[in-house]
């Protein structure tokens, strides 16, 4: 729908950053992601937590990031599973990662411990779920009270 790509922009302008898209390699159609279908392609990956959607492109300098915020619209209560096959393309030992997700009224759920479990040497400061009409001073107050 374009709203965590529009929080991105949001956050970027706040944090002036390097923006990254996970692209996945093969695109989803409405179909796919029709949750209501548990035969559409996002019911099928979310079922198996063993999925790994591939991706088409990578972040080639990744080790000169200390801080990565990974943003996500909420599926099926936490994060969709290509988000697993981008954290497990790197190394992301010592990295501190904030994770950042859109819902029009699921929250994070426990995304952050999750991701903490999966990546036992990272450091997953927090997450915070956005409202699609949320302001950059609000993103820039939340993430003010960050220890980042």
């Amino acid at each position: 729908t374009g709203t965590t790509k529009s929080l991105a922009l949001k956050l970027n302008n706040v944090l002036n950053g390097d923006l990254f898209e996970i692209k996945p390699k093969v695109v989803y159609s409405d179909d796919d992601l029709n949750w209501m279908d548990k035969n559409s392609r996002s019911s099928i990956e979310m079922n198996d937590k063993n999925s790994r959607p591939e991706i088409e492109n990578r972040v080639n300098n990744i080790e000169e990031y200390d801080t990565l915020f990974i943003l996500y619209p909420v599926w099926w209560y936490t994060y969709p599973t290509i988000i697993n096959t981008f954290i497990e393309s790197y190394d992301l030992k010592n990295k501190n990662i904030i994770l950042v997700c859109t819902s029009g009224s699921s929250d994070i759920g426990d995304a952050v411990e999750k991701m903490q479990e999966e990546l036992k040497d990272a450091h997953i400061i927090a997450g915070k779920r956005f409202s699609v009409n949320v302001g950059e001073e609000e993103i820039k107050n939340w993430i003010d009270s960050l220890d980042i």
